[in-house]
């Protein structure tokens, strides 16, 4: 099968040329069956060959929540790296391939008791937390483990803001680390993070201003912390350019090494750089639609099934399926398969017209896409596979 596709100068600037010549090839197999998520390999382990390496004395935890599927968790696994969990699913992924202990941690600072015994059981010890509840339970279930704060810190210039559902203010945050202390467990280090998709290099910048306020002012009460935690929050490109790793850890880099003890261990938490842009979504035209001034094309994946981000504000960018006759571009709303009315991925997108049937591909659809993906309505999660 030969299936045309208008590859624009956009295209290529916002999907590796390697990853969109071997979506292609797949695609142009007989009887591809949509909706499935591509994942290309090789470009998931040149993400973990950049991710950590311009920042000194750091390890690098890949978040599960990112994508958690198997063959990928496996993937990163024989790559050396360490894993962020929050939950016991999580836990029992990593349990069932073998992860040593001391390659996991858990960022969540509110868990349940039943993954906090399994955490117990299985010998995680680096916690985060930012309430005396958490800690009371820490202390009663896994004494003397190493635990981390949580500090809020500004969240502009993210396409994903976390500040509000969790972290305290720095002084919250100072009488949390003696009341871990008081608790009997050690108070090892401060995490914090500048938001998903953070496209803003100086978020790092007031962040690291913050918790070196905290850690000096901790320092003063003898409580001698060892590492800071700076969460994830690295973006990749979706319908833009953003900037890239290197910048963000030679600046982050030289931050540290400007404000804290040269022995300092750094951990960071990649999630959405590891994988998000190593993945396209394949999906299919099932209808079209004139309402009033409006045109409508349904596919066969929503935000139900896949694209649940695109309902904070997330865009992704598109390839569609079309003949050489169909230049002309129009606006869209595009929709996923359910009943629901929520399920509008996008408005006003501009896309040439493509037939009931056609292929569209979704760039940049490996992260926070599946993980998130629910059968409502009856329709099928995508299957991922790796190419």
């Amino acid at each position: 099968m030969n299936r045309s596709f208008r590859i624009e100068k956009l295209h290529t600037k916002i999907v590796a040329k390697a990853t969109l010549f071997k979506t292609l090839k797949y695609v142009n197999r007989e009887n591809v069956k949509t909706p499935l998520l591509l994942m290309d390999k090789e470009k998931i382990m040149e993400k973990v060959s950049r991710i950590g390496k311009n920042i000194k004395n750091c390890r690098v935890f890949y978040a599960v929540k990112a994508n958690s599927d198997i063959e990928i968790i496996k993937l990163i696994n024989r790559q050396g790296l360490g894993f962020e969990i929050a939950s016991e699913g999580e836990l029992k992924l990593l349990s069932a391939i073998g992860v040593d202990p001391e390659r996991i941690i858990t960022s969540n600072p509110v868990k349940s008791f039943k993954f906090l015994r399994m955490a117990k059981s299985y010998g995680i010890n680096y916690l985060a937390y930012d309430s005396k509840d958490e800690v009371d339970k820490i202390a009663k279930i896994i004494p003397r483990c190493k635990v981390y704060v949580r500090l809020s810190v500004p969240n502009e210039g993210s396409e994903w803001p976390l500040s509000k559902k969790f972290g305290v203010e720095m002084d919250d945050a100072a009488k949390l680390l003696r009341y871990a202390r008081d608790k009997g467990l050690y108070p090892a280090g401060i995490t914090f993070h500048v938001g998903s998709q953070c496209t803003n290099i100086y978020n790092w910048n007031t962040a690291l201003d913050k918790t070196k306020a905290l850690w000096d002012k901790v320092g003063k009460d003898k409580i001698k912390l060892d590492f800071i935690n700076i969460g994830g929050g690295y973006p990749i490109n979706y319908t833009r350019n953003v900037v890239q790793i290197e910048a963000i850890e030679e600046n982050v880099n030289n931050l540290i090494y400007e404000k804290f003890p040269r022995d300092i261990k750094i951990f960071i938490e990649p999630g959405r750089a590891v994988v998000g842009d190593a993945g396209v979504f394949v999906a299919t035209v099932i209808g079209k639609a004139k309402r009033g001034d409006d045109n409508w094309l349904y596919i066969d994946i929503g935000v139900f099934n896949g694209l649940m981000e695109s309902v904070g504000g997330i865009k992704y960018s598109y390839l569609v399926e079309c003949s050489s006759r169909n230049k002309q571009q129009k606006k869209w709303y595009l929709a996923g398969p359910s009943c629901d009315s929520f399920d509008i991925i996008d408005k006003g997108l501009l896309l040439p017209e493509p037939e009931v049937g056609n292929l569209i591909l979704i760039f940049s659809s490996g992260a926070y896409t599946t993980s998130y993906a629910s059968e409502f309505n009856g329709f099928t999660i995508p299957k991922t596979v790796l190419i």
